[in-house]
């Protein structure tokens, strides 16, 4: 059981942010939920894996506290995945294992740093604050993604073509922002569904093509078309000739 440290107990960030919580236990979702929400972030929680990926596919935190023991896989799969899709989160993990050879496995796989349990809110609160400050002072780090004239800002959530501003859904953002994060390469439509839509690799893959479809009628007539289609493959995003 976490130890209950008061709320008051810990300082407010200086910045707030997007957090995402992952733990089986409602206890520590709604304990740490509340506290962070409290703190002025804005948090979502998840209790699995398939959930948490669903989530941080979605909601695009800055950081995630992912514990390592999830009913449906580990918390170290769903940092592969999402460092797979090219999602630069930061990802603090949540345990109650504290092997040192757990505590290697979690940082050296790529993340960014380790609380183990029970823990109290006064340190998840610092925890955060010192990854969050680290992670937006990294001088590479710029939330606009750029493919010849075409601009999509991951922190507004805005695209635009030559200047010009581009309504997109949720969902054309998402897949738009995909296929900008692998530009140049071919991406199947499994992967889109996987990455995208959060299906397996039975999922329908006409959503697609239909959403491909909407992707190009609103980037092209800004323009040289950019979305090619790998035929029996998929498509790929990329300057052009």
């Amino acid at each position: 059981m976490m130890d209950q440290t008061s709320a008051d107990s810990a300082a407010a960030p200086a910045q707030q942010g997007r957090l995402l919580v992952v733990d089986d236990e409602p206890a520590i979702l709604d304990t740490v939920g509340r506290f962070l929400r409290f703190l002025g972030y804005e948090v979502r929680t998840a209790t699995t894996a398939s959930e948490a990926l669903s989530e941080a596919r979605t909601f695009l935190p800055e950081l995630i506290l992912l514990d390592v023991m999830l009913p449906d896989g580990d918390g170290f799969e769903v940092m592969r995945r999402l460092r797979q899709d090219g999602l630069p989160f930061a990802i603090v993990f949540l345990t109650a294992r504290d092997t040192r050879k757990d505590l290697v496995r979690g940082l050296t796989a790529g993340g960014d740093d380790y609380i183990t349990k029970p823990f109290g809110l006064d340190e998840v609160a610092a925890r955060i604050h010192a990854v969050l400050r680290r992670i937006r002072h990294r001088e590479h780090d710029d939330p606009v993604l750029r493919v010849a004239d075409l601009e999509l800002d991951t922190a507004t959530y805005s695209v635009q073509r030559a200047g010009i501003p581009i309504d997109l859904s949720p969902t054309e953002f998402r897949l738009l922002r995909y296929l900008m994060l692998h530009n140049g390469r071919v991406v199947s439509r499994a992967q889109l569904l996987d990455h995208v839509w959060s299906y397996d690799f039975n999922g329908d893959d006409t959503v697609v093509a239909t959403y491909i479809s909407y992707l190009r009628r609103k980037l092209d007539p800004l323009g040289p078309p950019l979305i090619h289609t790998q035929r029996g493959v998929g498509y790929s995003l990329r300057h052009p000739r």
